[in-house]
């Protein structure tokens, strides 16, 4: 995984709340178990019209939103369904951190797992986010996961909480996986004493 200290980029305008994963990624974009390649499906039914054309009123078909790594939202943001495909096709995208009031919990949990922040502030502190976003061509803050802060360039600092022990596995770039093989040694010290103990274990049987 991917670590995070600091981040700066243009912002992105996601102005609608209750975005579910179905809508994030929708169901046809998952056949695949592969983390790549799954940006062509994000936000499909909202970035296309039904004859499939680009719908120009929507952030990633204009050119400003090229390149962006922060995504500004609303309240509840991934609510719906589990899918880990919803973090994935956002990180594929490029999206770095998300912006909003609040988060589904097994959506903000996988964010984690995945190199992506999601960042919790006031709905007062999103609208300002979003009323400079809009006024300007290319609005562009710094999320700073070291000291739990979003600066705008006006000056103004949000704080916003997070978990000590995601904050260090962010930084560090350690997922799951990551995690478990900081104890390689000791898995490989286990492996081999309990080889011993009970050969019968490690038999390789062919019928």
């Amino acid at each position: 995984m991917q670590a995070f200290a600091t981040l700066t980029s243009i912002v992105a305008p996601l102005d609608r709340a209750d975005v579910d994963t179905d809508q994030i990624i929708p169901k046809q974009y998952l056949k695949t178990i592969a983390r790549t390649g799954l940006k062509e499906g994000l936000f499909a039914d909202w970035r296309q019209g039904s004859d499939g054309t680009p719908n120009p009123d929507f952030f990633s078909n204009q050119p400003r939103y090229q390149e962006v790594s922060i995504l500004l939202t609303r309240d509840n943001f991934g609510c719906g369904s589990s899918r880990e495909h919803a973090p994935w096709a956002l990180l594929d995208y490029g999206i770095r951190s998300i912006l909003a009031p609040s988060f589904a919990d097994i959506f903000y949990n996988n964010c984690f797992q995945n190199g992506i922040l999601p960042v919790v502030l006031t709905s007062q502190e999103i609208q300002t986010i979003f009323d400079r976003v809009l006024s300007k061509e290319t609005y562009q803050i710094t999320v700073d996961l070291a000291d739990q802060v979003v600066l705008l360039p006006e000056g103004e600092r949000y704080a916003f909480m997070v978990d000590p022990f995601r904050k260090d596995c962010m930084i560090k770039g350690l997922d799951g996986i990551g995690l478990t093989l900081q104890h390689e040694s000791a898995i490989s010290d286990y492996e081999t004493r309990r080889s011993q103990e009970a050969p019968w274990l490690f038999q390789n049987y062919t019928t």
